[in-house]
């Protein structure tokens, strides 16, 4: 029986051309001001330092690590300083509400029936935890962050490996197989479910592949959670 539900973000919950089209553009542009105002600041000193390790060469000058970190979001590069630069610049967008957090309809209403028949829910997304609170805390519909009983990103482990999902399992407390881990990417979702959970593929605007292991979906309406929900 499914007693927790674990939910990627973007192209899932969100749309794609959300983070692809606002977010990323927004970090992007504001990044090098950014860096350059906080270099010293307690909390993006060890990014930077994180950053430079990654990029393999810890003498590399601030312009040039400032560089390096805009390449890598153009690259949509899944490193773990970038991501936790690009939350605390959009904290700002978000408070000087330049944006919303983009939720599908369908996808709120769903969370919140889940929750409001027992389920956990929890989101593992590439993004960091800030700015996944961020997102879910300034949406169109208001803060729903209390839908949500935990966050996990990358340092966890990658999306694509399967080791990953085991921990997070460990860290609810619930074997695998009584999780459902829902994501519009396949590698993802292959991913879990070598790890032993169950796995919903939201395959929007997309056509369905008839040859793929996983269930598909065009959103989350199509989606019932056996024991708790019927068609019906």
């Amino acid at each position: 029986m499914i007693e927790a539900i674990i939910t990627d973000i973007e192209g899932t919950t969100s749309s794609l051309s959300f983070v692809k089209d606002v977010l990323f553009p927004y970090a992007r542009e504001r990044l090098p001001a950014y860096v350059t105002a906080h270099a010293n600041d307690a909390a993006v000193l060890p990014l930077l330092a994180d950053a430079r390790n990654i990029a393999g060469d810890e003498g590399l000058s601030l312009e040039g690590l400032i560089g390096r970190l805009q390449s890598w979001i153009d690259e949509d590069r899944k490193v773990t300083p970038l991501k936790a630069l690009q939350g605390m610049i959009w904290e700002e967008g978000y408070q000087g509400e330049r944006f919303f957090g983009h939720v599908y309809r369908d996808a709120l209403d769903a969370l919140q029936r889940w929750r409001a028949r027992g389920l956990r829910i929890y989101v593992y997304s590439s993004g960091s935890v800030k700015a996944q609170k961020l997102l879910f805390a300034h949406t169109e519909y208001g803060d729903v962050t209390n839908l949500f009983d935990g966050y996990f990103d990358t340092r966890i482990g990658a999306k694509v490996d399967a080791a990953s999902y085991r921990r997070i399992a460990n860290e609810i407390g619930l074997t695998p197989s009584h999780c459902l881990f829902l994501s519009d990417v396949e590698t993802e979702l292959d991913a879990a479910r070598t790890a032993g959970m169950n796995t919903a593929w939201l395959i929007r605007g997309s056509r369905a592949d008839r040859a793929a292991a996983h269930r598909q979906y065009e959103d989350f309406t199509q989606i019932r959670i056996d024991g708790i929900e019927s068609d019906a």
